[in-house]
């Protein structure tokens, strides 16, 4: 991991710029960590895009900063200044096609659009957490927070050291993840936005359903897809707060 970039921000959170094998990210720390007090740490999921959803990326990891979190996002495979393989490119097409046609999703564009996303982008989550809790500053536990919601799902199929998620329903879920999705186990704390004009609402409610975990919430609010209320993000936030924060009884995240 190479940090390229760091500013103080005016709150006292310190934002680093890190490539790590040719990936982007951001690292944001608060400033009560240090190496004798390392942070808990939130891995902030999203679309693609850095530069464009750097605004919500940066006020989640703020908000979450008083509680003692760090947080670190990369950028997605195919996204930003990332190579675009022709097969997603083609894919996405098919998709607009659809939509714009005002024509059913079928399960073979959901497919061929999301699982390669999946397979890319679960590995390179795994290899920046190795970085990441490499850090003397990063400690454990691991909680992951957003979305593309397969791309939680996998992980906290595939990856020990996640403790608890908050995943944001709003993108198409292959039938495959419906599968996977009975194998978490972790608590889960599920946003989504009823009107969410990009979001199959009867699979997301589908989805919440197939999670085998016993301690999960769905935390479901009226509005479209940006119009996540105050509210919800400081929900998430006492989510994250009662399922990372170490006390007497609570052991770090194995590998930590």
């Amino acid at each position: 991991m190479q940090f390229t970039s760091e500013r103080r921000l005016d709150d006292g959170v310190l934002e680093r710029d890190f490539i790590l094998a040719g990936i982007p990210g951001t690292l944001w720390t608060p400033a009560s960590v240090s190496t004798s007090a390392p942070a808990p740490l939130i891995l902030l999921g999203h679309p693609g895009g850095l530069r464009r959803m750097y605004p919500r990326l940066a006020a989640r990891a703020r908000r979450s900063a008083p509680e003692g979190f760090a947080t670190a996002t990369i950028e997605l495979f195919g996204s930003g200044d990332r190579p675009r393989p022709a097969a997603a490119e083609q894919a996405r097409a098919d998709l607009h096609r659809a939509l714009e046609a005002g024509e059913p999703v079928s399960e073979e564009i959901i497919d061929a659009l999301v699982l390669p996303l999946v397979d890319k982008a679960v590995p390179e989550w795994q290899t920046a957490l190795d970085a990441l809790l490499a850090l003397p500053e990063i400690g454990g536990p691991v909680g992951y927070s957003g979305g593309v919601i397969s791309i939680g799902t996998r992980l906290a199929v595939v990856e020990p050291r996640i403790s608890a998620a908050v995943l944001f329903a709003g993108s198409f879920v292959p039938r495959a993840i419906f599968e996977e999705a009975r194998q978490v186990t972790i608590p889960l704390h599920v946003l989504l936005q009823w009107d969410d004009e990009s979001n199959d609402r009867q699979a997301a409610l589908d989805l919440f359903d197939a999670f085998g975990s016993k301690d999960k919430t769905l935390h479901a609010n009226m509005g479209g897809h940006t119009g996540v209320p105050q509210y919800a993000g400081d929900a998430a936030a006492q989510f994250f707060t009662r399922h990372l924060t170490l006390g007497p009884d609570k052991p770090a995240a194995e590998g930590s």
